[in-house]
């Protein structure tokens, strides 16, 4: 299909967006050209703001606008408890639930040697510097129930042990080869209540 340069441009950019193939690129296009200049120029802006201004927050590697993020400022969570996860999504997910009210670490990855992603490339020497003040008693893990994730929590597991930690893992419930993010609050809940030593 041959297009006007501007459309096939915008097209483009669309796919490389992820799960974003070329039919839904070409209709998101089309949307965005009949739709008022205020809307996509709001669009347009609140892609620029959330690029410049969202940064990691320096405690648990979340993002944030500010620093320390909101959950690590919280006064009312437990610091003896750090939940790591391994993308920002996972603690929106955790925290829809209501139930978890301790504090978050997040790996950004999963250990994945087909990828070229090893413990270096996570934000683990992060964690561990947490961990050194003695404040926190338990760590729980909550990486995807998939090879990477499982991989990953097995090696924060013998990392984490010999510090003498309660080091738990959510339970199974959550299904094998899931994402977090997708998991509904009944089931996040459950696998809180039933997490389990490693």
């Amino acid at each position: 299909m041959y297009y006007a340069q501007p459309i096939a441009r915008l097209i483009d950019e669309l796919t490389k967006l992820p799960g974003i193939g070329p039919k839904t690129a070409q209709r998101l296009a089309f949307h965005l050209l009949f739709q008022p200049r205020e809307e996509v120029q709001a669009l347009a802006e609140s892609m620029m703001v959330a690029r410049e201004k969202v940064k990691y927050c320096s405690v648990c590697q979340n993002l944030t606008d500010k620093d320390p993020c909101a959950i690590c400022s919280a006064s009312g969570r437990d610091r003896s408890l750090i939940c790591v996860v391994e993308e920002p999504r996972d603690v929106v997910a955790l925290e829809r639930t209501r139930d978890y009210k301790g504090l978050y670490h997040v790996l950004q990855g999963a250990i994945s040697p087909m990828e070229g992603i090893g413990p270096d490339d996570l934000k683990l020497r992060e964690l561990l510097a947490r961990l050194g003040d003695g404040q926190v008693r338990e760590v729980i893990l909550a990486t995807n129930p998939n090879i990477e994730g499982e991989a990953t929590a097995m090696y924060m597991a013998r990392l984490l042990k010999p510090m003498g930690l309660r080091v738990t893992r959510l339970a199974r419930g959550l299904p094998v080869g899931g994402d977090l993010e997708y998991a509904d609050e009944v089931t996040l809940s459950k696998a809180l209540e039933g997490r389990r030593e490693i």
